[in-house]
């Protein structure tokens, strides 16, 4: 079967879209299928993959393509280079990775043009009960896949660090809630005799609220507590979260569903998140949720970890069996089956 895979964005650009491109294709090509891989990321990096890989297409590397292809797959609605199965019409699944509207809840014509389309889709699949619930609800919940070749325990790493953030340096992300955070268990702290087991707080990522957050820290007097590492990747990144205990996403945004939940977790962390959008169903029962935007609910949900041993070894103990929903094999072979049950093919 050939594959027409199409993906707004692709390696190297960094981003989930652009892992969960990467991890479904490779899947489908090493199955026996024919992949064909259209995005409009230029650069190609220094990887080279068994499938084919067009960048920046042409309107007749577009069109040529869907002629080739026995299925059309859209790792999110891709109309600028999905628009040929206006006239061809090939079998097409779509995935949704995120919600469809504007940022205010509105629907832009873009966006009425993506719920008419998903009526085309044989199939169609959410990355989370809430997208799917939100967006689509005909759609087939099939949570994210993580890189686990990558994130994973390294057993000589000592976690003695407490919190932990990984994020993008933007205002949805909640980076600022963390760091308010900190400042109420420590002012807890200094009202009881006992030390407290996590007083610091390491903040991975960059971005334009980066130097605001760092005068937060300087404001409320704990910029000692604070450590800005900058953006990390790779061995450096599985290294860090291995030293700590606990990861927060405090997103004030609905996240669609949140691989850092993932990929914190298979490092040994245990994660709070906030109760919007797909980053329960992320944390499943190997984490906690807290309500977003609430700091005091924030810190009272990092305070039942800290005193309460058992819980947080029922925590710990659950995240083997959730990581493994999310292993990259069993995550694509959900998909391929999908694949398989619309054109009726045994690749």
């Amino acid at each position: 079967m050939n594959i027409l895979f199409l993906s707004h964005r692709f390696y190297p650009d960094i981003g989930g879209i652009e892992v969960n491109s990467e991890i479904l294709a490779n899947h489908f090509q090493n199955k026996g299928c024919e992949v064909r891989l259209l995005t409009w990321t230029e650069g190609s990096g220094i990887k080279l993959f068994p499938f084919q890989v067009i960048r920046n297409p042409t309107l007749r590397q577009i069109f040529s393509s869907h002629q080739w292809a026995d299925l059309i797959y859209e790792n999110n609605p891709c109309l600028r280079m999905s628009w040929p199965n206006l006239f061809i019409k090939k079998p097409l699944v779509v995935a949704l990775r995120t919600w469809i509207g504007r940022t205010d809840g509105s629907m832009g014509w873009q966006d009425k043009f993506k719920m008419h389309w998903l009526k085309r889709a044989a199939a169609s699949i959410a990355v989370s009960e809430a997208v799917r619930l939100e967006t689509w609800p005909k759609a087939t919940v099939i949570g994210n896949p993580y890189r686990s070749e990558v994130f994973r325990i390294i057993p000589e790493v000592e976690k003695n660090l407490g919190l932990v953030f990984l994020g993008r340096l933007v205002s949805d992300k909640g980076a600022d809630l963390a760091i308010r955070a900190i400042k109420l268990l420590i002012r807890e702290t200094q009202k009881t005799s006992d030390p407290a087991q996590v007083l610091a707080l390491t903040v991975v990522g960059d971005g334009p609220e980066r130097l605001p957050l760092e005068g937060l820290a300087n404001e409320l007097g704990i910029a000692a507590h604070v450590t800005f590492k900058g953006n990390l990747v790779g061995e450096d990144l599985v290294h860090c979260l291995n030293q700590h205990k606990i990861l927060l996403v405090p997103s004030i945004w609905a996240e669609p569903f949140g691989n850092v939940v993932l990929e914190g977790m298979a490092c040994g962390c245990i994660p709070i998140v906030s109760d919007r959008g797909g980053l329960p169903g992320a944390a499943g029962k190997a984490g906690l949720t807290f309500t977003s935007g609430n700091v005091n609910a924030l810190v009272e949900t990092i305070q039942s970890i800290l005193n309460n041993p058992s819980l947080e070894e029922n925590l710990r103990n659950a995240s083997a069996e959730h990581l493994q929903s999310h292993y990259p094999d069993v995550v694509a072979q959900k998909y391929l089956a999908i694949i398989k049950s619309v054109t009726k093919s045994k690749c």
